[in-house]
């Protein structure tokens, strides 16, 4: 094991407390691994050498690209932008329907690696000229201790940071994010707790919800997404669950979308019913939200923002594209003068 150390993408974790000798625990996310002598924990990208945990992937990106913040999707933050977008390898869960599994279930290869610096994915950020930084395709709590190093750079030269994440961060990390510099924070809810138990290998249900409710007191603007999946979370039952925990933690003005599924990796079941997603918007409405969504469904009209007091078309998208913009500069519907949550401004692009 220690011949990884030569490699520029291993780097020791900040996120780690000895037990005893060299048995170590990883504190980066809540599954808290903990890991004899050259053991790798649950995620593939973190391991135990000489007593120390090192990250596997400082650097070493799977993916780097220009992308609208609306894809993510943010509806409520820096609307019309785009973001600079790095991933790197393997996951710390394992869902069965995974968009991105050819990122989430590879696990990384330093000697196969090519290290890119924070001061490299900025200067990729200036020459696309994107507005933010967004660490998401596969699980972003495991680039964390890059991103540590990357935010504050960027928020130096005045980029937005944000995380499309499924919360499992430890407090520790979440807590270090928002010091270096996150503002955004994209939490995807799985379902209940039978679903996270079934599908997710047992993750508790109370962490992602515990780090959004955390996260929104601290000031980071945090959207919430279920993705609803045919024949696992598209009863109703789970769906009312999940709208009142929503409305419990975080309250009716943080937006929740409800996303279609569509099959994927090793899940066959059909797409879910357009139906199934008109009702979840509808239940959370009537509940109180005041910003719901559906989405994976190009140019529905639920994917519009409308004002909750009065129905004003607010902000009309097209999928990930923002058509139109009908907002006040003070974040006020201007018909009504409602005040919108909208975190950031709306950024115009020529294309």
């Amino acid at each position: 094991m220690e011949a990884l150390l030569k490699y520029k993408t291993v780097r020791e974790s900040r996120f780690y407390r000895k037990i005893r000798s060299n048995k170590v625990q990883c504190t980066l996310c809540e599954r808290m691994c903990v890991l004899e002598e050259g053991e790798k924990g649950f995620c593939k990208t973190r391991v135990n050498i000489n007593g120390k945990i090192y990250t596997l992937v400082y650097g070493d990106l799977s993916a780097i690209e220009s992308r609208p913040i609306e894809i993510k999707p943010f509806f409520h933050y820096w609307p019309g932008s785009t973001a600079t977008t790095i991933s790197t390898w393997s996951c710390n869960f394992n869902c069965p329907w995974c968009q991105n599994y050819h990122l989430s279930r590879t696990p990384p290869d330093p000697s196969k690696s090519i290290f890119r610096s924070p001061e490299d994915v900025l200067s990729y950020a200036v020459d696309w000229g994107d507005e933010g930084i967004c660490v998401s395709f596969q699980e972003p709590t495991l680039l964390t201790d890059f991103a540590l190093d990357l935010f504050p750079m960027a928020r130096e030269r005045g980029f937005y940071c944000c995380y499309v994440s499924n919360g499992y961060m430890s407090l520790e990390a979440l807590e270090a994010l928002v010091e270096s510099g996150l503002t955004g924070l994209k939490i995807d809810i799985k379902g209940g707790k039978d679903d996270y138990l079934r599908y997710c290998q047992d993750i508790d249900v109370e962490i992602p919800w515990r780090n959004a409710k955390v996260a929104k007191s601290m000031g980071i603007h945090v959207e919430i997404v279920n993705l609803i999946v045919t024949g696992v979370n598209d009863n109703e039952s789970v769906i009312r669950e999940i709208i009142d925990r929503h409305l419990k933690d975080l309250g009716p003005e943080v937006p929740i979308h409800f996303t279609r599924y569509y099959p994927a990796y090793r899940f066959k079941n059909p797409p879910t019913k357009l139906e199934v997603l008109e009702k979840a918007y509808k239940l959370a409405k009537k509940e109180g939200v005041l910003y719901p969504y559906i989405g994976n469904v190009p140019g529905h009209p639920y994917e519009n923002t409308y004002c909750p007091n009065c129905g004003e078309l607010l902000i009309k998208r097209f999928s990930y594209r923002v058509i139109k913009f009908n907002i006040s500069r003070e974040n006020r519907c201007p018909r009504c003068g409602f005040e919108i949550n909208l975190t950031g401004h709306y950024i115009r692009k020529i294309s």
